[in-house]
């Protein structure tokens, strides 16, 4: 049924005219009675003007007020959100209105860009705005992934009386935690990344080509950006012409005011609005996704519109949504139809139509099995309260590579001894994807090097479906008091192809705070690992990779007392560590299984 905003806006709509007809000479048809009126202007309170395009159904070209869908960002408004969702005109066809508008300092949009930080008031006045324009019939829903979906979240945090619903897919409302930072360390290959295409976008609006020849440049040998000394001053992402949001965000180490004023993660319970998230397993903002729904959904959330947020949680990466996604085809249910479902959305939130009624509150896509399951609610990091299946790290001192000796077993070790192996930040392990990129890739070469420690699993005799974060209980030693443990859930096919389900880091800093890590001593590292929803099927194996980096992934710890965004290959020091799994210290693998 529609929320108690949705009869507030009823109400308005009913003491609304009925608007005449649009004039056509300002639009251009695009079939099917549809038609887009191109740069439509609109000023903001502070005089800066926000430019968009309009596509409208037939119903609103002959005067018919309809629902408004808003698409707010930054990548240039013909491209809008189509790499996910379908075009604009598509949903102009099914009744609705459609906006997209280039955000402050984009496109053709005036003002200067930084990301996030002007799009809660920018947001909430532009729907005020399309909310009081004629072939609006004052209900407004907003849709989008990505940064697109920070735009709804931080207009919807301003409460504009008009937005009815959001749909953020592959976001996050917490900006250190859930889209920069993880567990202490940068998210180096998406932050050098994103931020490379922000800036050459940016540079092409300076009178000077020096700084976009620049970033041009560096876009045909983007990974070697990754690999640059120090990282917070990339030549290219620091030049002084440019805006400075690179340096912020590899300077702001900490959840702080900085990252505060820029997202919702002090008012997740202020958010009044139904939300459809949508998040990918593969998903590079994967653990932001979930924090959100989380903080939607937990005690703290208002109690009203926490029964009306809505999971649909796939095998995706970042781009696209579909059955193939690493070197793996998941099946002809993950070509699931986001689209459809996003329209049944809107006409349930939008237009009264009660199609959402019946839909479930949560779907997961458990991989492996490769089937959608549905349940009532789920809490990715549960504080592992659910049922769990314990696996304990065993070895008889050599786990290193494939070819060792580690195990998994569901037995305590007793005595045995402990695993070593040897950090070198210049010679990293790698993360799971080619160029940072998270995905089920086969894990075989990496594992054959022996500062990669692997625990394997006999091959199942039932089947076993893991649905939410994993966590490791690891007691560990380092030469050096600051450290970086990485973990992997991995699915051991017959064939022996190994591929990343889950994958976790924590660094010593994050972890113990306060200088409580010591050097040669040992420690309890306990930390979750993404959330995941995967089913080990009989004949399969379970594994856990332990290693001390995942680079470009994550950034490298030097080891030494120079801060990572700062080091040079001058500040790096080798570290010896260790793995322990006694009786005392029984070093674990927790996995959350499914109701």
């Amino acid at each position: 049924m529609p929320s108690t905003s949705s009869a507030k806006a009823n109400r308005a709509v009913r003491s609304r005219r009925k608007g005449a007809p649009l004039p056509k000479s300002e639009c251009v048809d695009l079939g099917d009675g549809v038609r887009v009126e191109r740069g439509v202007c609109f000023s903001l309170s502070d005089g800066t003007q926000l430019v968009s395009d309009h596509y409208y159904p037939p119903e609103a070209i002959q005067g018919t007020p309809c629902p408004t869908l808003l698409v707010r960002q930054p990548y240039g408004k013909t491209i809008a959100t189509t790499v996910v969702c379908a075009q604009a005109a598509w949903f102009a066809r099914h009744g609705f209105n459609v906006v997209i508008q280039d955000v402050r300092g984009r496109g053709d949009s005036g003002g200067t860009f930084y990301p996030f930080r002007d799009e809660g008031r920018d947001g909430k006045e532009t729907i005020d705005w399309v909310a009081r324009r004629p072939e609006s019939n004052g209900r407004v829903g907003m849709y989008g992934f990505s940064y697109q979906g920070l735009t709804q979240l931080l207009a919807a945090a301003e409460r504009p009386p008009a937005l009815q619903c959001i749909v953020p897919a592959q976001t996050t409302g917490d900006l250190f935690n859930g889209w920069f930072y993880h567990h202490g360390a940068l998210r180096l290959a998406g932050t050098v990344g994103w931020a490379h295409q922000m800036l050459r976008a940016d540079a092409r609006r300076l009178s000077d080509p020096a700084p976009g020849r620049a970033l041009e440049s560096a876009a045909l040998q983007l990974p070697s950006l990754f690999a640059q000394c120090p990282y917070a001053r990339i030549p290219e992402l620091t030049d002084p012409r440019l805006p400075t949001y690179y340096a912020d965000w590899t300077g702001h180490r900490q959840s702080d005011d900085y990252w505060a004023a820029m997202d919702i993660s002090r008012t997740f319970g202020q958010l009044r609005v139904p939300a459809l998230h949508i998040l990918g397993w593969y998903d590079s903002y994967l653990h932001g996704s979930a924090l959100l729904y989380e903080s939607l959904t937990s005690a703290q959330a208002d109690s009203v519109y926490r029964n009306h947020q809505y999971l649909v949680a796939g095998p995706w990466q970042h781009i696209p949504w579909g059955r193939l996604v690493g070197e793996l085809d998941f099946g002809p249910e993950a070509d699931f139809d986001t689209d459809r479902l996003l329209l049944r959305w809107f006409n349930h939130w939008l237009k009264d139509s009660g199609e959402f009624s019946s839909e479930p509150k949560v779907r997961l896509f458990a991989m492996g099995e490769n089937r959608w399951k549905t349940c009532d609610s789920w809490s990715a990091y549960g504080k592992w309260k659910s049922s769990e299946s314990v696996w304990y790290l065993h070895s008889l001192g050599r786990a290193n590579s494939s070819r060792g000796d580690g195990r998994l077993t569901t037995e305590p070790a007793s005595s045995e001894p402990r695993d070593s192996w040897v950090d070198e930040p210049e010679v990293p392990v790698l993360s799971p994807g080619p160029q940072g990129s998270p995905g089920p890739f086969n894990q075989a070469r990496a594992e054959q090097l022996n500062n990669v420690l692997v625990y394997t699993s006999e091959p199942l005799s039932l089947p076993l479906t893991v649905a939410g974060a994993p966590k490791v209980i690891l007691y560990s030693t380092s030469s050096r008091s600051d450290a970086d443990l990485v973990a992997k859930l991995l699915r051991v096919l017959p064939d022996g192809r190994s591929f990343p389900v889950s994958v976790g880091i924590a660094r010593s800093s994050w972890l113990f705070p306060s200088g409580a890590h010591k050097a040669d001593t040992v420690q309890r590292w306990e930390f979750p690992l993404e959330p995941t929803c995967c089913t080990f099927s009989p004949g399969e194996r379970l594994r856990l990779d332990v290693s001390g980096s995942a680079f470009p992934l994550y950034d490298r710890n030097p080891g030494s007392d120079v801060a990572p965004q700062l080091a040079t290959p001058s500040d790096w020091r080798h570290s010896l560590r260790q793995l322990v799994h006694t009786g005392s210290h029984a070093s674990q693998l927790v996995l959350p299984l499914l109701p």
